[in-house]
């Protein structure tokens, strides 16, 4: 079996086809190809350093926070004691070819995600379309009560045209949080205010937010802010 020793961030890795590993992070999609052009071997070919034309294509799997490790410090006699933690980002890569001679990768994987994602897309309308049924038999209500409803709809429309959908409107959260909570896939206050009791410990836990989501009320803020309520005041919290 061909294999190759690729270099990508500062460590040296013996792959091979079909090998499935953990590299420093990488900036790229899920399901995209990334190329590793630091090929420092081939096989019995020994680059000096690189071996020329060589290239090894990887698809990315994944992006996610390891398990936290403990810092401690502590001088003694002196009452210094210090305690981080750290969570290492990491991708995973599944190792599809390696290429010799300047061929170029196969381009194929990354379509993968694309044509699994169309049938769920195109399954959302049919759900949609089955609402209207069942409003039917509301036509029987007099006219006025028909009226008032056609309205009501109309004035939500317009009070949500108004509404600022930006995640630092919530107390507490600046740019910083902001970062992280994008890096999370969070960008809009209807995701937080969706959340639930789940949702709350998974991504205190992964953020290492210590409670933080709880003691600011996250949720009742971001539900405030999209009835289209003014946000809290940075005093107001407690």
């Amino acid at each position: 079996m061909t294999f190759a020793v690729i270099k990508t961030g500062g460590k040296q890795y013996k792959v091979a086809a079909d090998d499935v590993l953990k590299i420093e992070k990488l900036d790229a999609e899920i399901g995209s190809i990334v190329t590793f052009d630091q090929v420092l071997m081939v096989g019995d070919e020994v680059g000096a350093p690189l071996v020329e034309g060589a290239l090894v294509a990887a698809e990315l799997v994944e992006t996610r926070k390891q398990k936290t490790v403990i810092i401690f410090k502590k001088n003694r006699r002196h009452n210094y004691r210090r305690r981080n933690g750290h969570r290492q980002l990491l991708s995973t890569v599944r190792i599809t070819e390696i290429l010799t001679g300047g061929a170029k990768p196969n381009l194929k994987a990354a379509a993968k995600p694309a044509a699994e994602a169309k049938p769920a897309a195109e399954a959302k309308p049919a759900k949609k379309a089955a609402a209207p049924k069942a409003a039917a038999p509301k036509a029987e209500a007099p006219k006025a009560e028909a009226a008032s409803q056609a309205k009501a709809p109309a004035a939500k429309k317009a009070a949500k045209a108004d509404v600022v959908d930006d995640i630092k409107l919530i107390g507490g959260v600046g740019p910083a949080l902001e970062k992280k909570l994008n890096e999370a896939g969070i960008t809009s206050l209807a995701q937080i205010a969706a959340w639930t009791a789940e949702d709350v410990a998974k991504y205190d836990d992964v953020l290492s937010f210590k409670g933080r989501i709880e003691r600011e009320e996250w949720i009742d803020q971001a539900k405030e802010l999209l009835a289209g309520k003014a946000p809290r005041a940075k005093a107001d919290k407690k």
